[in-house]
């Protein structure tokens, strides 16, 4: 499965090949790959795939993807299992030590 992340340009490095850049993954600034969307402009929103830009998008729409990210982070947090507490050295009820389960 492919995941592709939209992300604001925040800067653009024009001196050097590949053309590179630093965008904004919802305040996580990484740097990204800008070579195959040669007309992108600090400020414009990228879809970023492994490291590099690979189309722009309008800024409505990256919101409403991030939006979206934010709503299923959620959702798999409220689904997370808690760890198991370590009972390690403890007596189990049967008798004998609780780690000898493990």
């Amino acid at each position: 499965m492919c995941l592709a992340i939209p992300g604001k340009v925040l800067e653009i490095e024009d001196s050097v090949e590949p053309r590179m850049g630093r965008a904004s993954f919802g305040g996580i600034q990484k740097r990204v790959c800008l070579e195959w969307i040669p007309d992108v402009k600090v400020g414009d929103y990228v879809i970023v795939h492994v490291g590099f830009a690979i189309s722009k998008m309008d800024e409505e729409e990256a919101m409403k993807t991030l939006k979206l990210f934010e709503q299923i982070d959620g959702a798999l947090e409220e689904l997370k299992i808690p760890e198991p507490e370590d009972h390690r050295g403890y007596e189990s009820s049967s008798g004998g030590p609780a780690d000898a389960i493990y």
